[in-house]
């Protein structure tokens, strides 16, 4: 259920929140960020040859997901090249059971070498595979096309073998999150980012030897597209959700820790194509557990809700100069989100997933 209140009410923005509206270069020629802020379209131009840092410290990563809002399930999608290696992933979570499977593979030494694309918005095709996993992410004006599959993971019912072919609808003026900003410590350190919510899903998914047809409006994507290169260790937070709200297209992307957002927060909402940008924005974690109830809330009282996790898709690697804790948390978001009119959207059990990661490399 949706409900509209205080329709003449204009929300005013809180701390500094500098929207980039042309298109301009990322970096100068001393490699720092020549306009930090957020964007509603990807304007920023992204070119690997103008970083001022070896190949070990830029990252580069293309991360999908797709979660079937009716049938409550999320499968994902990871390419990345870390420098000093590439990683590639995919995952299955059944939100109903509470139970996930997933699988990764490392690459060393690939330093850029995967060619990963500098835009979201050109025509291309990147793709890669080993004996276990394979991987195909193909861009075309207005559609995104997810080809992936690894036949050996044994799924949380016990069948065996996902494989993935999912198109994602992006309309032509749909908008997005996008951000660039930099390093206190380091200006020549950045992070360019964009999400896309809400794009809709059709296709198949096969487990084992069950194939099922996405209908049109069950299922909705995310695109987590980001190039940089960070400093030594940080963490972060992300919280993302794409689905219907009564018949509209509604998601969110929040997020804070990494980088310098005096700028600007990546925090927004969109509904029905359009973004709504929202100030700062906390999570409330419980230290006993993930897997107890969260909650988030921002000062400008415009986004507050609860979120019950149902499965925890966590990690923890240790290896000397190497460290990386991620707990993606996925579960159901409840309470009221407050658009730059005025109008409050209430969300009642709205899937999505929710992170804390610790890096160190």
């Amino acid at each position: 259920m949706t409900a509209f209140l205080f329709p003449h009410l204009r929300i005013t923005i809180l701390s500094m929140q500098h929207e980039v509206t042309h298109t301009v270069e990322l970096l100068d020629p001393q490699g720092r960020l020549v306009e930090a802020g957020w964007a509603r379209h990807p304007y920023w131009h992204y070119e690997r040859e103008k970083i001022h840092a070896s190949a070990w410290k830029i990252k580069e990563w293309d991360y999908y997901a797709i979660v079937n809002q009716k049938a409550g399930y999320c499968v994902t999608a990871t390419m990345s090249d870390m420098g000093y290696c590439g990683m590639f992933a995919l995952s299955y979570i059944d939100y109903g059971s509470g139970q996930g499977s997933q699988d990764s593979a490392v690459v060393p030494f690939t330093f850029g070498k995967l060619a990963l694309k500098p835009s979201t918005t050109e025509d291309q095709e990147v793709s890669w595979a080993n004996k276990k996993m394979r991987f195909a992410f193909i861009t075309r004006k207005g559609w995104r096309h997810l080809l992936f599959a690894c036949p050996s993971l044994v799924l949380p019912d016990g069948q065996v073998g996902l494989d993935c072919d999912i198109v994602l609808e992006q309309p032509m003026g749909l908008e997005s999150m996008n951000i660039a900003t930099s390093w206190k410590e380091n200006r020549k350190a950045f992070y360019l980012n964009q999400k896309i919510n809400c794009m809709a899903a059709s296709g198949t998914i096969r487990r084992g030897r069950t194939a099922e047809t996405l209908e049109k409006g069950d299922a909705w994507g995310v695109l987590d597209w980001g190039r940089g290169r960070w400093t030594y260790q940080n963490r972060w937070f992300w919280g993302s959700a794409s689905g219907l709200v009564d018949g509209v297209r509604f998601g969110f992307n929040i997020g804070y820790g990494f980088s310098d957002r005096s700028p600007a927060s990546e925090n927004v909402v969109l509904y029905d194509g359009v973004i709504h940008k929202l100030d700062e924005v906390t999570f409330v974690i419980p230290k006993e557990s993930y897997m107890k109830s969260w909650k988030f809330t921002s000062n400008d009282h415009r986004f507050e809700l609860d979120f019950e996790p149902c499965f925890d898709r966590s990690s923890n690697i240790n290896a000397w100069i190497v460290k990386s804790i991620q707990n993606q948390v996925f579960g159901y978001f409840t309470g009221d989100v407050c658009l730059d009119d005025g109008r409050k959207v209430h969300l009642s059990g709205f899937p999505g997933f929710a992170e804390e990661v610790f890096n160190r490399w």
